[in-house]
């Protein structure tokens, strides 16, 4: 099915010069806001919704998802001296409860509940820290999902206020730090390439926050800092992370407001965990898998030469990607080939043992209590749902605590395969799908993708895509480079000028589905979000004739522009300048937006938001517009979701929705046949 023309967006005759080339932009406008640019959104969403809501069978997925979305969903647990924290949405709730108990006997009790913040439920709780003693805990709150944080402090368990912080802009749990009598934080500004602006403060409980003491000020875009301090109120250390790479590590005695470098102009990537006067440093160096180094916090803290700093914990042969300590034993997350792994060693390195999992999953929340012998995390995969975990160290036993009650009610298969891409390189890849799908070559198949910021793509339970799977979908994600998945060299071979590296990884990897019988290219779908919307922007763009349909949501796609809107001063680090002459040659060679052309296309559903303070929703709405114009094929339609933004804080009732989108629009496009339960 295709919906009527769509709406005609005015071209201007606009156009910039750039290192001697004239680049034309004749949406360029929509990047001003105002009346006309409202105008084009509320006119996009009428001819997107016309036809997203015009599908059958979004009739039929919604009771599913409406049962889906309102199921028991369970947060992993936070443990501290007073008890235990942890986030519960049940099927009454738009936004997950904070609750605290003293202890796993006793029932939960409310301590936050960000369902009372606003009727619509779009204000929402983005993160939460409690202090080590357990007796005072920060929040974050936004609105409309603009990750522009107030900052409330409660007493525990009353919940009783103790400070409103306004307006810190993109604070975080990692920009905060407690001290006895106070905590340190990262603010920043509001508006704009202001949210670049970030400055670190010390306040103490009862003062006026407008007089609190400026400890440092971050003059680099690229570089936010990340604050920690030790449970007995002795120890700050900041971690000054530069372009997802690297980091100076300052130290000061706690209530001090001056700093003193520890490890400074530093070109690896150092990130404690302070226990008592030890700080274990995950760092890079000489590591690209990462291991652990220590430095003593007992005497006078200087500038120190990380090579000689003592080895704790060596490189293994998985990726670290977190630490807890619990009861003196300190317990590592490991990552091998996008799959989790923990292991126990005492706090001289020495290793323990291995913690048994599940399966082949994804480990989250990993939180443990330096007071008892136990841990907590969260696991899941993509044969099984988020579930919380206690791990017992005296017994070396795991035990289950909370799961959703969603069942597949079907068998499925789990393969992770590996594919050669363009240059030879190997690059796994899970496949889902039903245990008797038959690879025929005509099955409907999503592949989603990322490959950027060393994040990793790793096993998740796809709760909205259980219909799909159910009605004869594969579902494929890819370890692109780019990702973690293989450390800080894989993440090196797709930065910068090897970028189209990852592109040529999600390009190899639907040929592979293809090839391998899975599916054909008139019934595969690729999906990406943010950098990977970016990804299956330049797939699309490149090779169309691979695909019958694409989602690209929340997007970059004008890279010649992008580090001019919000955030994206910040990533030049991962892509490059478009300033500057040699980034912008490679940067012009595969900018979605730049290349399309007069040809046919799949059929794009870009999906974006109006209060994204991160991706400028301009980004889908020139690409949209651009392909509206030129483009053979489609249907090209552009949402642009109002009172939400890059993904966080959504209530349950708007996640519905979107899901409904997302996934009415693949079946239509892949002609999928839905399978009732």
């Amino acid at each position: 099915m295709s919906p009527d023309t769509p709406p005609q967006t005015r071209r201007e005759n606009t156009s910039y010069e750039r290192h001697g080339d004239i680049v034309e932009d004749p949406y360029r406008w929509l990047e001003k806001g105002g009346e006309d640019v409202d105008e084009f959104v509320d006119r996009q969403n009428e001819y997107a919704d016309a036809y997203l809501e015009s599908l059958e069978v979004r009739e039929r997925l919604h009771p599913q998802f409406e049962s889906l979305a309102r199921t028991t969903d369970y947060g992993s647990i936070t443990p501290a001296l007073t008890g235990y924290f942890q986030e519960v949405e049940t099927a009454d709730d738009d936004q997950h409860v904070l609750s605290f108990r003293e202890s796993l006997e006793d029932d939960r009790e409310a301590l936050v509940d960000p369902n009372e913040f606003s009727e619509d439920a779009t204000k929402s709780m983005g993160w939460w820290t409690v202090s080590p003693e357990g007796e005072r805990l920060a929040y974050g709150v936004d609105e409309g999902g603009d990750e522009l944080y107030d900052v409330t402090v409660v007493e525990v368990p009353s919940g009783d206020v103790l400070e409103e912080l306004p307006a810190l802009g993109r604070a975080n749990a990692g920009m905060f730090a407690w001290t006895p009598d106070g905590f340190y934080y990262g603010r920043t500004g509001l508006e704009g390439e202001a949210q670049l602006e970030t400055e670190i403060c010390y306040h103490e409980h009862g003062d006026d926050i407008n007089e609190d003491a400026l400890v440092y000020e971050v003059d680099d875009p690229a570089t936010w800092p990340m604050l920690t301090t030790d449970r007995d109120g002795k120890h700050l250390l900041v971690a000054l992370v530069a372009g997802w790479e690297r980091s100076d590590l300052y130290y000061a005695d706690v209530g001090e407001t001056e700093l003193t470098p520890v490890i400074a102009d530093a070109e690896h990537f150092y990130m404690p965990l302070i226990h008592g006067d030890t700080a274990y440093v995950r760092t890079d160096l000489d590591a690209p898998y990462y291991r652990f180094l220590e430095i003593d916090l007992s005497g006078d803290v200087g500038e120190v030469e990380p090579a000689d700093l003592p080895e704790v914990v060596p490189e293994r042969e998985g990726i670290v990607k977190g630490a807890t300590i619990a009861d003196d034993r300190l317990l590592v997350q490991y990552e091998r080939a996008a799959v989790s792994e923990l292991e126990v060693f005492d706090l001289d390195g020495d290793h323990l043992r291995s913690i048994e999992l599940p399966g082949m999953g994804t480990v989250t929340g990993l939180n443990g209590n330096p007071d008892t012998p136990e841990a907590f995390f969260g696991y899941q995969s993509f044969d099984h749902p988020p579930a919380v975990f206690r791990y017992d160290l005296e017994s070396d036993a795991s035990e289950e605590l909370d799961r959703p009650d969603i069942s597949l009610g079907f068998d499925l298969t789990v393969d992770q395969v590996r594919y050669e891409s363009a240059d030879g390189t190997e690059i796994p890849m899970f496949v889902v799908h039903r245990a008797d799908l038959e690879r025929d070559g005509d099955n409907p198949a999503l592949l989603y993708g990322y490959g950027g910021f060393e994040n990793s793509e790793t096993p998740e339970f796809q709760k909205f895509g259980r219909e799909f799977l159910r009605s004869g979908g594969v579902y494929a994600k890819a370890n692109l480079r780019g990702g973690g998945e293989f450390g800080k060299e894989w993440h090196e071979a797709a930065r910068g000028p090897d970028k189209q590296n990852t592109f040529d990884d999600m390009i190899a990897a639907a040929e592979y589905l293809i090839d391998e019988g899975y599916t054909s290219s008139e019934r595969l779908a690729i999906w990406g979000r943010s950098n990977g919307g970016l990804t299956v922007g330049a797939v699309m763009t490149q090779r169309p004739d691979l695909l019958a349909a694409v989602c690209c949501h929340v997007p970059l796609l004008d890279m010649l522009r992008f580090h001019t809107f919000l955030l994206g001063a910040s990533w030049t680090s991962e892509y490059g300048s478009p300033d500057d002459l040699e980034a912008y040659e490679w940067i012009r060679e595969y900018s979605p937006y730049h290349n399309v052309s007069e040809r046919e296309y799949p059929a794009v559903f870009f999906e974006t938001a109006e209060d994204d303070t991160r991706v400028h929703p301009v980004h889908a709405w020139k690409m949209a517009a651009r392909m509206q114009a030129v483009a053979d094929g489609g249907p090209f339609l552009c949402k642009t979701n109002r009172d939400t933004g890059h993904g966080t804080g959504k209530p349950t009732w708007m996640i519905v929705e979107e899901q409904l989108d997302t996934w009415s629009f693949l079946f239509d496009q892949l002609a999928v046949e839905y399978v009732r339960p």
